[in-house]
């Protein structure tokens, strides 16, 4: 019984669907990372930040809004960031609007390696995520993770 004092459990459906969306928070990732890594050599925030920043606009992004968006440390991003300028995918440059800031710019390979990466990870996702739901499913999948979202409210970047 709930009383004011008390905690507010969950409901045996609310419980059955948090603990499904905790195992898709959890598992969901790692399918993914594996199959970036191996069909592209790409981990998941490599990803993640390559995709970003190629639809953005003129392919360019400050690093400090691409951290809030990819919800990772600027610290952790600017790792993920000069492995992808190794690999001659981004390059970073003083934003010329504001000295204070750098901008990750996507290059021509960097293009090429998210065009190559993408085809694989779409079928990942449609693999993992929507082949076992019917369109019904689907559609209630969507509607009920923009309901979450809207209250999360995640930054997200123009384009």
């Amino acid at each position: 019984m709930n009383t004011p004092d008390a905690p507010h459990w969950l409901t045996d459906q609310e419980m059955d669907a948090w603990l499904a969306l905790w195992s898709v928070m959890e598992w969901l990732p790692s399918r993914l990372e594996a199959q970036l890594r191996e069909d592209s050599g790409l981990s998941l925030n490599e990803y993640n930040a390559l995709s970003q920043i190629s639809i953005a606009p003129e392919r360019t992004v400050r690093l400090s809004e691409l951290a809030r968006v990819a919800n990772m440390t600027l610290s952790h991003l600017s790792r993920v960031i000069t492995r992808l300028e190794r690999s001659g995918w981004v390059h970073r440059t003083p934003d010329p609007d504001d000295g204070r800031y750098t901008l990750a710019r996507l290059t021509e390979a960097g293009l090429a390696k998210v065009t190559h990466a993408a085809p694989g990870h779409v079928d990942a996702v449609r693999r993992h995520v929507f082949a076992p739901l019917s369109p019904a499913q689907s559609a209630a999948l969507g509607e009920a993770m923009g309901r979450i979202a809207e209250e999360l409210d995640p930054p997200r970047l123009a384009r």
